[in-house]
C-alpha cells in the first residue's frame, strides 16, 4: 500500500513538472523570438525535467526525458512535417536525414535531461548536485545539437560566416578551414547562441530553487 502511494505521488509530482515545463515553453514562444534554423533560449523550461531527475533518480529520469521528447517534438510539429518536404535538406525529400533530425534534436536532446540526478548520491550539498547535474544534462543536450547540425546542416557554415555580422574574421574561418572543419564549427557556434544562455540560466535558476526548502529533497 505504501509502495502504491508512493509511486502515485512521483506520478502526479512527474506530471506535474512537466505540465510546468510546457508552460514555460509556451510562454518562451510567445516573447522570445526563436533562430531561423531552430533552437530558442526558452525560460530555462528544461529544469522541471532536470529536477525531477534529481528528486526521482536518473531511471525515472529516463521516463520522463523520454516522455518530454515526445512532448517537444508535438510542440516543434511544423518544423518536424517541414523536414519530411521537398527544399528542407534539398530539393528531394530525404527521409533518412528528416529521421534523424527527429531523432536527434528531439528524441536524443532532450532525452538526455534525465543526466541531471547522476549527482544526487555523489556531492552532499544538494544544490551543488542539482547545479552539477544541471550543467552535465545541458551539457550533453548541446552536444547532442553539435554532432546533429554538423551531420545534418554543414553546408550552411560557408553562409553563416560570410554573413556581415562576422566579418572580417568570417572571412578568415572560410578561407582557412576545410569545408568539414568549417560545418563543426559552424555547428558549434549555431547552437552555442543559444544553449550557452540557457545552460548558464538554467544553472542559476537551478541554485535560486535549491534554496527553497524542501525542493531538493530526494524521494527515494
Amino acid at each position: 500500500m505504501e509502495s502504491k502511494r508512493k509511486n502515485t505521488k512521483r506520478l502526479a509530482e512527474s506530471a506535474m513538472l512537466l505540465a510546468v515545463a510546457i508552460v514555460l515553453e509556451l510562454v518562451s514562444k510567445m516573447f522570445i523570438p526563436e533562430f531561423p534554423f531552430g533552437g530558442q533560449i526558452t525560460l530555462v523550461c528544461m529544469l522541471p525535467v532536470v529536477l525531477c531527475s534529481y528528486r526521482h533518480g536518473v531511471k525515472w529520469g529516463l521516463v520522463v526525458s523520454v516522455t518530454y521528447s515526445l512532448l517537444q517534438m508535438a510542440l516543434g510539429a511544423k518544423t518536424v512535417s517541414a523536414a519530411f518536404l521537398p527544399g528542407y535538406f534539398g530539393e528531394e525529400v530525404l527521409i533518412s536525414k528528416a529521421l534523424l533530425m527527429c531523432l536527434l534534436d528531439y528524441v536524443l536532446a532532450f532525452t538526455v535531461l534525465c543526466l541531471g540526478g547522476i549527482f544526487r548520491n555523489r556531492i552532499q550539498k544538494p544544490g551543488i548536485a542539482l547545479l552539477c547535474g544541471t550543467l552535465v544534462a545541458l551539457g550533453a543536450r548541446y552536444l547532442v545539437h553539435i554532432l546533429s547540425g554538423y551531420i545534418l546542416f554543414a553546408d550552411y557554415g560557408e553562409w553563416f560566416f560570410s554573413l556581415e555580422l562576422f566579418q572580417p574574421w568570417g572571412a578568415t574561418l572560410i578561407n582557412t578551414l576545410s569545408t568539414n572543419l568549417l560545418g563543426f564549427v559552424y555547428s558549434v557556434a549555431y547552437n552555442g547562441c543559444y544553449m550557452i544562455p540557457e545552460i548558464v540560466f538554467t544553472a542559476i535558476a537551478s541554485l535560486l530553487i535549491a534554496k527553497i526548502p524542501g525542493v531538493v529533497r530526494k524521494m527515494d
